[in-house]
């Protein structure tokens, strides 16, 4: 059965470039757009630039423009990054659009007329410099929940609390770096608590990953808080129905441009019609495509929102976790803050989808990018295994044959192999687990190698006798190449189009795979893609990284790189105590942790150490050691740790503590 499917992903923001972070997110959704494209669904695929709020109208302050201009300038930018990546968004829109306004009032105007919008006085954080209130994104403090340092107005990156801007201590605005001041403000809300039963049933529904529910049931356990909807002017933005000086905050109309860049793409055509997606019990899907960290607005507040104002809630939220680069965040300071302009400069985009579609597993766990292993594998997956099967037979079939495959498979038993994981690769594309696609593809790509190599075609070749022979295996490592190619095809079009050009047949469907390519006439073949080269790679990155600066600070002192470093600030923060182990345990399903209970003086507290290798626990009780005292408490799998134990020494069996005789008492500072 046809399935009717609109898919989004997030809207990235109108105020920076693309980087691969963006397009690491892009990239998924399109190959999963792809993939449903070639069982022939029907797909709508359809992204917006999210444009509104204080950020926007600051920036084109500074920039000297208007607003519109600065943010339609921004997004021809990104349209081209995308498309150069082969993403392939049906329309890319704006949420500064008539349409997105009149969703936005819609919505509006049915969740006032429910009853489940209120107004109350609040007070807000306003830059006294700046002269206008503060978004919760642009007040950085201190996370009233853990302590930890630079946290933004809304959310904890440390520990994941969720709080209003004005609960965080020592805050500072990111504008201007002044205190802020509290200052009193109608502000519009939206009843989110009357939602909870709701949302517990819905997010269990299968609409989101299973982790993703655990994380959603914190929030909906501990007890929702109603959702301040609106913001105070200066802001750009729309005004909200029936004021004159308050907008809508920028999280209330983001999601909406969704169905905003749908009415505009339904409006260009003849065939679909918003409504038919968008009704309550429609038949029809929407799937959503977004990273982790805004699962709150997207799974909690998105569908209370659809809900109450009668339109339908998503099918499914597909959620992805953060990347890394070489092991760390992503940093301009080594080069790994990639913008997708700069990579398309030196790489080959299919180079990093199929890097991407290696990593994606269907969870929201993060992923790593290791740039030497992304150079090995796509030389050895792509242009070693599965291009090196056409490039190796197709001449001798040209040559030889006028280019005419044979009309019988040669190997009926392996090509069953391949035509008999259709639907294995296709589940495991449907769940976003193209990791697992890929290995499956790249083993197939193992046994059609084998079978070259066992027959040998070269040597087949110079024996007059075996001139069939030559035709029967070459052909049929022709079609095995080719259902590679369709199977690979939602992860790389352009070398998918330059197969069927080699092919000289249709664009291949995923029903193309069953059916084997007889008696029929190939092309000869030409380079699909190139091998990398590290070197390149290094270019990339060293072009990347910002360039140290000259200028000094007041006392003199270079000022740190980026985030390699941190200032004499940031370690004065650092709050080191000795301690005293009172108790170590074993901690089951680990093999490096001990958890030690910790006397730091006026309390007890638990610490997980990785030091098991070096220790027997019942050494342990009585040592002293230093903890910091003051990070953030981190929620592990086994339990909570309070803080971090230090130690010396190269690792394993050698790591040492301080001695019982050393002088020092628990709870004692160091310096």
């Amino acid at each position: 059965m046809t399935r009717n499917i609109l898919v989004t992903s997030a809207l990235p923001n109108a105020n920076g470039p693309i980087h691969l972070g963006h397009m690491y997110e892009h990239v998924q959704t399109d190959i999963w757009v792809r993939f449903q494209r070639m069982r022939g669904h029907q797909v709508v695929y359809v992204c917006a630039d999210d444009t509104h709020g204080t950020a926007t109208m600051i920036r084109a302050e500074e920039d000297g423009v208007a607003p519109e201009q600065l943010i339609e300038a921004v997004r021809r930018d990104h349209v081209s990054d995308f498309e150069r990546f082969l993403v392939s968004h049906d329309n890319y829109y704006s949420t500064h659009s008539d349409e997105n306004r009149h969703f936005s009032e819609l919505i509006y105007e049915r969740l006032q007329a429910r009853g489940l919008i209120f107004t109350r006085e609040v007070e807000q954080l306003y830059d006294p410099e700046k002269k206008l209130f503060l978004a919760d994104r642009f007040v950085v403090g201190e996370c009233p929940n853990c302590g930890a340092a630079g946290q933004y107005g809304d959310n904890c990156e440390v520990c994941g609390a969720t709080y209003d801007a004005t609960d965080l201590k020592n805050p500072k605005s990111v504008y201007s770096g002044a205190t802020p001041e509290l200052k009193a403000s109608e502000h519009y809300f939206f009843d989110l608590p009357q939602y909870t039963d709701f949302l517990k049933k819905w997010t269990r529904s299968g609409a989101v990953q299973p982790e993703i529910a655990n994380k959603l049931a914190e929030w909906l356990d501990g007890g929702l808080k109603a959702w301040d909807i609106s913001r105070d002017a200066p802001y750009f933005g729309f005004v909200i129905p029936g004021t004159t000086d308050k907008y809508f905050y920028v999280w209330m109309d983001a999601p909406i441009g969704y169905m905003a860049s749908f009415q505009k793409f339904c409006d260009q055509r003849n065939d679909m019609q918003f409504d038919d997606f968008w009704q309550p019990e429609s038949e029809y899907e929407v799937h959503h495509f977004i990273g982790k960290d805004i699962i709150n607005f997207h799974a909690l507040f998105w569908p209370a929102v659809l809900d109450g104002a009668g339109f339908r809630t998503p099918t499914r939220i597909h959620t992805h976790g953060f990347i890394t680069v070489n092991g760390t965040k992503m940093s301009k300071s080594r080069g790994t803050f990639i913008l997708a302009n700069d990579y398309l400069d030196y790489l080959d985009p299919e180079y990093l989808r199929y890097y991407y579609a290696t990593k994606l597993n269907g969870t929201a766990d993060d992923v790593d990018i290791n740039l030497e292993d992304f150079v090995q594998r796509v030389n050895s997956d792509l242009v070693g295994k599965v291009i090196n099967i056409a490039s190796r037979c197709a001449g001798f079939l040209v040559k030889g044959f006028d280019g005419k495959l044979a009309d019988t498979m040669h190997d009926g038993e392996l090509w069953q192999k391949f035509t008999a994981q259709s639907e294995a690769i296709a589940e495991y594309y449907e769940a976003d687990d193209t990791s697992k696609a890929v290995r499956e593809i790249t083993a197939l790509a193992d046994l059609a190698n084998q079978y070259i190599a066992q027959h040998e075609p070269w040597n087949l070749n110079k024996d007059p006798e075996r001139r069939e022979d030559v035709q029967l295996v070459c052909s049929q490592a022709i079609n095995m190449f080719r259902v590679l190619a369709i199977y690979l095809k939602p992860i790389l079009p352009e070398m998918a189009a330059k197969t069927e050009a080699f092919l000289q047949v249709e664009p291949l469907t995923w029903a193309d795979a069953q059916t084997p390519l007889l008696g029929h006439t190939i092309a000869k073949f030409k380079a699909m893609l190139a091998r990398m080269e590290m070197k390149t790679v290094d270019k990339l990155v060293a072009a990347s990284a910002e360039a140290p600066s000259e200028a000094t600070t007041a006392d003199g002192d270079a000022p740190a790189a980026d985030d390699e470093f941190i200032n004499i600030d940031d370690f004065a923060k650092v709050e080191l105590k000795v301690a005293k182990i009172v108790a170590a345990e074993l901690v089951d399903g680990a093999d490096k942790l001990l958890q030690l209970t910790l006397d730091v003086g006026d309390h007890e507290r638990q610490v997980f150490s990785g030091i098991r290798e070096a220790y027997d626990p019942a050494d342990l009780v009585g040592k002293l050691t230093v903890v910091v005292a003051n990070l953030a408490p981190r929620k592990m799998r086994f339990g909570v740790s309070e803080g971090m134990v230090l130690a010396a020494g190269p690792g394993g069996k050698d790591i040492f503590l301080l001695s019982p005789d050393s002088g020092a008492e628990p709870g004692m500072d160091v310096r």
